[in-house]
C-alpha cells in the first residue's frame, strides 16, 4: 500500500487552522506519483487538495477509485465562518459522486447522508491497537493533581465544542491532551485545567490509563477514534448523545450518554473499568482492514498503466 501525503508536496497552513497543511497545486505531481506506483486500486482519503487531485485524475481516465467521509467539514466551515451547511454539502456531495464506494465508519452517518442524497455508501468501521492501550496502574507523578482525573484527548478547537468540557462543575482535576487553535485562548480562560499538549504512542496511552474517566464533549464527529482508545485502555466515558458516541456505545454499560454532560460525568465515574476494556475488544484492526480491502474496487493496472511496473494494493489521497 503506498500513501500520499501533503509532505510530499509544496504546502501551506490552513486558514485558522494551521496545523493541518494544504498541498499547493498538487495535480501533476499527483499523476507522476500514481503512474509510477501503478496501483490496482485508488482510494481517497479526504476533500482537500490531495483528494481533488486524485479525484480529477481517476475521472478524467474513467478509473475507478473508493473516499471515505471521516469528517464533517460542512458543520466545521459552518463554526468557523458562518457559511451555511447545505451550500458546503452540495460541493462534498459532488466530490464524492463519482466514486464507487464511499465509506462510513457508522449506520448514523450512513443515515446521515443517505438523507442528503450520497450514493454508494458503505461501512468501514473504526479498529484500536489493543494492545497500545491498554488498562494498567495510574501513574500518579504523571497526574499530581486531585482525583478524580478528567480527560480530554483531541484538537483544541471550536468544532470540538471543548469548552463544554472545560466548563463542567465535577470534582477532580480536568486535564487536556491535544494542540489547535484555540489552545492558547482557553489556557487563559481557564486557569485551572491542565493542558499537556499532544501526545502520542506509549506516552499518549499512559496519559489514559491513568485518567478515572473520558470526556467527548464534540457533537459533530463521524465516529470519535479517541472514544476507542480511552475504553481499551479501561477507561468509561461520559458524551452527548449524538452520532459518534452513540455509534461506539451503543447500549453498552461502558459510559454514559446525556444532554446534561454533567449529569453523564458523574454517572460513569462508577461505571467498572473492566467493562469499558471489554468493550473496546470488539473493535479490532483485522476487522477493520478486512472491511477496507472489502470495499475497493480494483480494476487491472496492466490495462490502466501501459508501462510495466509492479503494481501495488492501493495510492491514498489523506488531504
Amino acid at each position: 500500500m503506498i500513501a500520499v501525503t501533503p509532505d510530499q508536496f509544496k504546502s501551506i497552513p490552513c486558514p485558522t487552522y494551521p496545523e493541518i497543511r494544504l498541498s499547493l497545486l498538487p495535480g501533476r505531481k499527483m499523476a507522476k506519483l500514481i503512474e509510477r506506483h501503478q496501483p490496482c486500486a485508488i482510494h481517497i482519503a479526504t476533500e482537500g487538495p490531495l483528494g481533488l487531485a486524485g479525484r480529477r485524475y481517476c475521472v478524467k481516465r474513467g478509473l475507478p477509485f473508493t473516499t471515505a467521509y471521516h469528517t464533517r467539514f460542512p458543520e466545521y466551515i459552518h463554526a468557523r465562518s458562518g457559511i451555511p451547511v447545505g451550500m458546503t454539502y452540495t460541493l462534498v456531495r459532488w466530490f464524492h459522486a463519482p466514486a464507487s464506494a464511499v465509506m462510513v465508519a457508522t449506520q448514523s452517518i450512513e443515515d446521515e447522508l443517505k438523507a442528503r442524497g450520497f450514493k454508494n455508501i458503505r461501512r468501514w468501521t473504526r479498529g484500536v491497537d489493543t494492545a497500545l492501550f491498554r488498562p494498567g496502574e495510574k501513574d500518579d507523578e504523571l497526574y499530581p493533581w486531585a482525583r478524580p482525573i478528567s480527560l480530554y484527548v483531541g484538537r483544541v478547537a471550536v468544532e470540538k465544542n471543548i469548552e463544554a468540557f472545560l466548563a463542567l462543575d465535577i470534582p477532580g482535576t480536568k486535564v487536556v491532551v491535544g494542540d489547535g487553535p484555540q489552545l492558547e485562548q482557553l489556557k487563559g480562560h481557564y486557569p485551572k485545567v491542565k493542558f499537556l499538549g499532544a501526545k502520542v504512542g506509549e506516552d499518549l496511552a499512559r496519559h489514559y490509563r491513568s485518567a478515572d474517566l473520558f470526556v467527548f464533549p464534540s457533537r459533530t464527529d463521524t465516529f470519535g477514534l479517541v472514544l476507542l482508545e480511552a475504553l481499551a485502555s479501561g477507561l468509561p466515558v461520559a458524551a452527548y448523545p449524538v452520532a459518534g458516541p452513540q455509534d461506539v456505545l451503543g447500549g453498552s454499560p461502558a459510559g454514559c450518554l446525556d444532554e446534561d454532560l454533567t449529569k453523564a460525568s458523574l454517572a460513569a465515574m462508577s461505571i467498572e473499568p473492566g467493562l469499558c476494556r471489554a468493550h473496546a475488544l470488539d473493535y479490532s484492526w483485522e476487522v477493520s482492514a478486512r472491511q477496507f480491502l472489502a470495499n475497493l474496487d480494483p480494476f487491472d493496472s496492466g490495462q490502466a498503466f501501459p508501462e510495466t511496473a509492479s503494481p501495488k494494493t492501493a495510492a491514498l489521497a489523506p488531504l
